[in-house]
């Protein structure tokens, strides 16, 4: 009898996730590195109720990455969090260790960390991020980390957020950074926005969108044509996505 060929098998929880840039960039890896066993597939679940199937369905996977909506709601299906996950409180890793527990890691927030200080002329001392969700938060711990003062933006603030209609030009006059952690300006819907004052933006802001497709959203496009400086997620992918490689293999 022919012995079956085993897959190690990973991949990617998430909800409409066909654009998903860790399997183009993991299948491309494996193909690259020569792991002919080696899988990455999409798990596109429609509640994180599901989770339970994805991590039992055969082949079991050996690790996974989170995505929107669920690296919060994810963690109460875990055995345990990193120091930071726990810090941040939003997985994009899993790692099932020798006794086949759960645990979750956040590697986002050292692709956001790499990427802004590969990509910004200065340290940056005040700042705005836009959204609330998981990747916010990741957002949050690096600029605690760096001493940088920073609101959170939001359609509905809570309590020490602020709405969009109180940016104003004043107040973007303090602001060097300002961070999109929304979806709005994502493929395809590449004419959307957040709604903030473009016309106060100039040489002295930074924005950086986590978007990365398209690679010049119209968030960025406002800032570029009025002097700022610019940079989309890809690098931050690239980044989170190669940490997480390295948790999988510790």
């Amino acid at each position: 009898m022919i012995k079956k060929e085993l897959i190690n098998q990973f991949g990617l929880v998430g909800k409409n996730i066909d654009y998903s840039f860790s399997r183009e960039y993991f299948t491309s890896k494996f193909k690259n590195e020569k792991k002919v066993d080696y899988r990455y597939v999409n798990y596109d679940i429609t509640s994180i109720d599901k989770f339970k199937e994805v991590i039992t369905i055969k082949p079991i996977p050996i690790g996974l990455n989170v995505t929107t909506p669920y690296k919060k709601e994810v963690i109460s299906y875990l055995d345990k969090l990193s120091t930071e996950a726990k810090a941040i409180q939003a997985v994009n890793t899993i790692v099932f260790d020798q006794n086949k527990k759960l645990i979750g890691y956040n590697t986002d927030y050292i692709g956001f960390e790499k990427s802004l200080f590969e990509s910004a002329d200065k340290r940056p001392k005040k700042a705005i991020i836009l959204g609330t969700g998981g990747a916010s938060s990741a957002v949050r711990f690096v600029l605690d980390k760096i001493g940088c003062k920073y609101k959170f933006v939001s359609r509905n603030p809570k309590k020490n957020q602020l709405s969009y209609d109180k940016i104003t030009k004043k107040y973007l006059d303090e602001i060097d950074l300002i961070v999109n952690t929304t979806p709005l300006g994502t493929y395809p819907g590449v004419n959307n926005s957040p709604p903030i004052p473009y016309e106060y933006i100039n040489s002295r802001h930074f924005l950086f969108d986590l978007i990365y497709n398209p690679s010049e959203t119209r968030f960025l496009k406002e800032g570029r044509q009025r002097g700022a400086k610019t940079t989309n997620g890809y690098k931050m992918l690239v980044y989170q996505a190669e940490e997480s490689w390295k948790l999988w293999n510790h």
